[in-house]
């Protein structure tokens, strides 16, 4: 099967432009002039006239949730909630207009206290009890790290005031004795289990959902914290759910799983004897498996991520260790050893800084064959990246975190940490191996807007005129390829995809203007007008 893309301005690498690209197979078999290909175009090929509008490689997020994007899709939204009483209002609407999805509980996600207008204090069981007293409702806060409860879901859960706290996490207890339903980190796990687990159909129903969404915005490859995230155990289980997906034609886009282990045992139990290591897929297949995923603190939101010093506004606190040194030693020794790459969550400087330090026993002589990672990698100084640049640790960046980050990091930090905190063109600039994903349902995964951050350094409302510590803002050039070149590299597949390349996968996107010149405040607006996977049109804009 043939296509033939003609009247193009096709994006090859930094400043360089084609007019036509010929897709045969799945492939992309030639790149030239529009006369060139149209000779060389088969009879049966079927030829789109451009109309002189862009080309780029298909957008890889090379850290997201995609499952939780799935649920998301179908649960109650509390994104941009302005008050309590909106969520709650909300919730309640949810419930009355979906009985049979909310029978066994509602789990919401999106509220962020800071956009909240008067009031900007964290819900409680007590606003989670107006909603219902009859069934559990957990309220995800946007970031993920931080839950709130109903006192339901809390008896659900079997503890009260005396109980023993999670390691790694906390539940508040109110003034009463009692907990008041704010979990934090390795609680809310527990807390998340008093909802029954989705049927398998209905998480199938979900991903494919997930990826239709994805798609719609030029998404042409994930790298999914799903498999021992969203679901805890039974890794064979879902993972042969996703392959069913895909041998039944109805996966959308291609798919790498960033798989998480509770133990080292569990991930050599994994390693060596798992049903997911069988190659029981082609090598060039949609669905893969890729890196161990590990957390090592929280969020800037929830002031959770971990701080060399104290929070600047939260005198005390440097946040939440989820996961202490030594467990997370042992993990990635484990994973090294079966040659494993590891990616970490880490935003705080504190918790950078011990990731780096395990890593480090694991990278000899500045090389990082395994290319381990950082995930977001956020609170920064110069010498943290510095370090990072030399061990050619990659970063997997989320511009679009400026969004809101810009607007709480000096109050977080202070300005002197602020200034060298999301340092996207000063690691760049160093050599660092970066690519940009969403994090999505955190954020979403359209990669237009995250484009437009780290182009920009502004929030989507255009502020700061001159751009937040404008000296980080990267070129279009540049932020492209870290959306593709460099996942691409993220996931060892550099010479597959993430260009526009002769024997490379015809993963491409049409944009509706040109990305590489168009007023960079318009970035965050672009639309996709056409998505292909593999030589596939997965979307097209009616």
């Amino acid at each position: 099967m043939e296509t033939l893309f003609y009247n193009a301005k096709v994006y090859l690498e930094r400043e360089k432009f084609a007019e036509a690209v010929l897709v045969r197979d799945g492939i992309i078999a030639k790149i030239g002039t529009g006369d060139e290909l149209l000779k060389e175009a088969g009879k049966d090929c079927k030829k789109i006239d451009c109309q002189k509008k862009t080309i780029i490689p298909g957008l890889n997020d090379s850290h997201m949730h995609l499952l939780v994007l799935g649920e998301s899709l179908q649960t109650v939204k509390l994104t941009n909630s302005k008050s309590i009483d909106e969520i709650i209002e909300r919730c309640r609407k949810f419930i009355k207009e979906n009985p049979e999805l909310s029978k066994n509980g509602v789990f919401a996600i999106g509220w962020n206290q800071d956009l909240f207008e008067g009031d900007k204090r964290i819900p409680n069981r007590h606003d989670a009890d107006k909603i219902s007293t009859e069934i559990p409702i957990i309220l995800r806060r946007v970031c993920g790290h931080q839950m709130v409860s109903n006192t339901k879901a809390i008896e659900m859960l079997g503890i009260d005031g005396s109980s023993e706290q999670y390691e790694g996490g906390t539940f508040e207890i109110g003034e009463d004795g009692y907990p008041n339903g704010i979990f934090t980190e390795n609680a809310c796990r527990h807390l998340r289990k008093v909802i029954p687990e989705f049927s398998l159909e209905d998480r199938e129903r979900m991903a494919i959902e997930a990826m239709k969404h994805a798609v719609s915005f030029g998404v042409t490859s994930v790298q999914s914290n799903d498999l021992g995230a969203v679901v805890l155990g039974e890794k064979d289980k879902y993972f042969k759910m996703f392959c069913k997906i895909y041998e039944e034609g109805k996966g959308l886009l291609r798919y790498h799983h960033q798989i998480t282990f509770q133990s080292p045992e569990e991930l050599k139990e994994y390693a060596e004897n798992g049903e997911l290591v069988k190659g029981n897929y082609p090598e060039d297949s949609w669905v893969t498996l890729g890196p161990l995923k590990l957390f090592k603190d929280g969020s800037l939101g929830a002031r959770t991520a971990m701080l060399e010093n104290d929070y600047a506004d939260d005198p005390g606190n440097r946040g939440e260790e989820r996961f202490d040194e030594k467990y997370i030693e042992d993990l990635c020794k484990a994973a090294d050893e079966h040659g494993m790459q590891i990616v970490t969550h880490v935003i705080g400087d504190a918790a950078t800084n011990s990731v780096m330090k395990t890593y480090e026993k694991l990278i000899k002589d500045g090389k990082n064959p395994l290319r381990h990672a950082l995930i977001h990698c956020q609170i920064t100084n110069r010498k943290m990246l510095e370090n990072i640049a030399e061990k050619n640790v990659l970063v997997m960046y989320q511009p679009i975190f400026l969004d809101y980050d810009m607007h709480i990091v000096e109050s977080r930090c202070g300005k002197e940490l602020a200034s060298t905190s999301y340092a996207f063109n000063t690691l760049d600039k160093l050599g660092g191996k970066i690519s940009y994903g969403t994090d999505c349902p955190v954020e979403g995964c359209n990669p237009f807007p995250n484009i437009y951050c780290a182009v920009t350094r502004k929030d989507l409302k255009g502020s700061p005129a001159e751009g937040f510590y404008p000296e980080e803002c990267v070129d279009i050039y540049t932020a492209v390829d870290a959306y593709t070149e460099g996942s691409a590299y993220a996931e060892f597949m550099e010479n597959k995809k993430g260009r526009i390349k002769e024997g490379f996968y015809a993963d491409m996107v049409i944009l509706d203007r040109d990305i590489f010149t168009v007023n960079p405040l318009e970035i965050k607006d672009i639309q996709p007008l056409l998505t292909m996977v593999g030589g596939k049109v997965v979307y097209e804009k009616k």
